[in-house]
This record gives C-alpha cells, sequence and structure tokens, in this order.
C-alpha cells in the first residue's frame, strides 16, 4: 500500500512527538545540561509539530 504525502507526514510527526516526548521525561532527570532551556525547546518543537497547518503558518510570519 502506498501512503499519500499526508499520510507520511502524520507518520512523521508522530514519530517526532515520539522522540521529544522520551527526550522530555530524560532530561527532566539529567543534571549535566539546564534542563529548563533544553525542555523549553523541545517543547516549542512538540507545539510547533502539533498545531494545525493554518496556525503553524500564521506563526511563521
Amino acid at each position: 500500500m502506498t501512503q499519500t504525502g499526508t499520510e507520511t507526514t502524520d507518520a512523521v510527526i508522530h514519530e517526532a512527538l515520539s522522540v521529544i516526548d522520551k527526550a522530555l521525561s530524560q532530561m527532566m532527570s539529567r543534571e549535566l545540561v539546564s534542563s529548563g532551556e533544553i525542555t523549553d525547546v523541545l517543547l516549542d518543537v512538540r507545539t510547533l509539530l502539533t498545531m494545525p497547518a493554518h496556525a503553524a503558518a500564521a506563526a511563521e510570519v
């Protein structure tokens, strides 16, 4: 079965969210890295990935 562009994009976003969620849980317990700063970056990326397309386009402007 061939995936459409939307299905492929959705799969990539889902995988990225999984990686980010795992990293968020790991970063909260680390002491060698500023966990607050890393968490902020990961949360920002996660927010952008979960935004509806029209809201994401407006956020880029």
